[in-house]
């Protein structure tokens, strides 16, 4: 690594370390336990009815699907952004911030990263798991291989912040995640509509028990819209992905 890109990322810590003071506010944080997500019949299957903090939890979606999953990614990080600041970390893909702040995603507690390459915005995800005033980290690596996961999963732990991460079934293989999610646009949706439902699979959980052989649990999830006070919508679908293909 040369002196100069050493600079460049004392530079970049230096400037997100100051967008986090200014977000901060005296908003105290919790170091560990469970954040609701929201959704509640997701949340009465979770340990302790919520996303456990100091962990990573992963998405993962078909290549066509990556909007479905990213709208369900960040109705997850508009939950976890009521406790703090919460950092999104991309390579090429661009946010639409009304669509985000539909979603209950305040921009103003939003710190967007763009890495230039995918070791960049790996690097970029675990600084930020390790800045304890942070309140989550969602990234969108191409891939994320196991040895990679556990780094993520470490600075995770070690802070309290919460870590999401949206991965390709095409590309996904084993991780240290704590949660695997498959997300897609729910069967019979219009793709024509500008907010389609999301079918919803938790694949696996650490510490839960699958009520059946189908699963943990799979639901309908029609996106809420902040601006206008409507919540999400959440029922079960009893419909399970080909688990073989992402786990």
């Amino acid at each position: 690594m040369s002196v100069r890109t050493v600079s460049q990322r004392q530079e970049i810590l230096s400037a997100l370390r100051q967008t986090l003071r200014r977000l901060e506010g005296g908003v105290q944080h919790e170091t560990a336990g469970i954040r609701p997500t929201g959704l509640g019949l997701i949340d009465a299957v979770l340990p302790g009815g919520g996303l456990q903090c100091g962990a990573l939890h992963e998405i993962v979606s078909e290549p066509r699907d990556i909007p479905a999953a990213e709208g369900f990614a960040a109705t997850l990080l508009a939950a976890l952004s009521r406790h703090g600041p919460v950092l999104w970390c991309v390579e090429t893909a661009e946010l639409y911030g009304p669509g985000l702040a539909r979603l209950g995603l305040d921009p103003a507690r939003l710190v967007l990263v763009r890495a230039k390459r995918p070791r960049d915005l790996l690097w970029a995800m675990e600084e930020g798991l390790r800045m304890p005033g942070l309140v989550a980290v969602l990234g969108e690596p191409r891939s994320l291989d196991l040895t990679a996961s556990r780094r993520l999963q470490l600075a995770a732990e070690a802070s309290g912040v919460t870590g999401l991460v949206l991965s390709r079934a095409d590309q996904a293989g084993s991780t240290a995640a704590l949660t695997r999610w498959h997300v897609a646009t729910a069967p019979g949706d219009d793709q024509r509509r500008t907010n389609p439902c999301w079918q919803v699979d938790l694949l696996r959980c650490r510490g839960a028990v699958a009520p059946d052989e189908a699963g943990f649990g799979n639901w309908r999830v029609e996106p809420g819209d902040a601006e206008l006070g409507v919540a999400a919508m959440v029922e079960p679908m009893g419909r399970q992905v080909d688990i073989r293909r992402v786990a």
